[in-house]
C-alpha cells in the first residue's frame, strides 16, 4: 500500500519502466507524430478552430488554464513557427500574461466545435503590440490592444476518443444541468462576496453581453 496526498492506494507509479508494465510501447501510426512547425494540415485545423485552451505555468510552478475563444480563424498563423492570439475583454486578472513575463513556456489545445479530433501545441511565448497584427484581429469593429505571440517548438494531433467518451458533442448524452453552479454562485462563495447570488448573476450576465470585445 503506499500513501498519495493522504489517500491510500495500493500501489504508486513512481518510474518510467514502473508506468510500462501498464502500458505497451506506442504504435507506429502515433509514436513519431510529433513535429516543430505548423505545416498545411495543421495550418487548415487552426483556420477551422473556435477554441483553444491557453496554459502557461505559475510563480509557484502550478499551471493556470484559460479558454480563447473568438470566430474561426482568430489565430493568426505569422510563419511555420509562429502563431499569434489576440486578447479580449476579460476580468483585468490577467494570470496568463503574469505568468508568461516570469516563465514563457506555454501550451495550446486547440478545440473545433462538432469535431472529435484536437491539436496540441507547446512553445514559448512573448506579448506583445502591434498596429498591423491587431488591425487583422478585429471583430465586430474592435481591435485588441495586446496579443500573445507563440513560436512553436511542438505540434501534434490529438486521438478524438476522449470526446467520443464524453459525448462532448452528442446533445443527448449531455448532463443535467439543474444542480451545476452558476458563476454567481463560484463567485460569491470563493470569494466570500456579501451580495446576493442573484446580484451576482445579474452583474456576470450584463458583462456577457456588453463587455465581449
Amino acid at each position: 500500500m503506499a500513501d498519495v496526498f493522504g489517500i491510500s492506494v495500493e500501489e504508486e507509479v513512481t518510474t518510467h519502466d514502473g508506468l510500462r508494465e501498464y502500458r505497451k510501447p506506442p504504435s507506429r501510426f502515433v509514436a513519431n507524430k510529433v513535429i516543430g512547425h505548423v505545416d498545411d494540415v495543421a495550418r487548415r485545423f487552426i483556420a477551422a478552430s473556435s477554441m483553444v485552451v491557453l496554459a502557461t505555468r505559475r510563480e509557484d510552478g502550478g499551471v493556470d488554464m484559460t479558454p480563447r475563444g473568438d470566430p474561426p480563424g482568430f489565430v493568426q498563423i505569422l510563419n511555420d513557427r509562429v502563431i499569434a492570439l489576440p486578447d479580449r475583454l476579460g476580468n483585468n486578472r490577467v494570470d496568463a500574461f503574469e505568468n508568461i513575463l516570469r516563465d514563457p513556456g506555454v501550451g495550446l489545445y486547440f478545440i473545433i466545435p462538432g469535431h472529435k479530433d484536437s491539436l496540441r501545441i507547446s512553445g514559448r511565448a512573448r506579448i506583445v503590440r502591434d498596429t498591423k497584427l491587431m488591425t487583422r484581429m478585429e471583430v465586430r469593429g474592435h481591435v485588441p490592444d495586446l496579443a500573445i505571440l507563440v513560436q512553436v517548438d511542438a505540434l501534434l494531433s490529438h486521438c478524438p476518443k476522449a470526446f467520443v467518451r464524453a459525448g462532448m458533442w452528442e446533445r443527448e448524452a449531455w448532463p443535467d444541468l439543474g444542480d451545476v453552479p452558476s458563476a454567481g454562485e463560484f463567485l460569491k462563495a470563493h470569494g466570500s462576496l456579501p451580495d446576493p447570488v442573484s446580484d451576482v448573476e445579474g452583474i456576470v450576465e450584463k458583462d456577457g453581453r456588453t463587455r465581449l470585445y
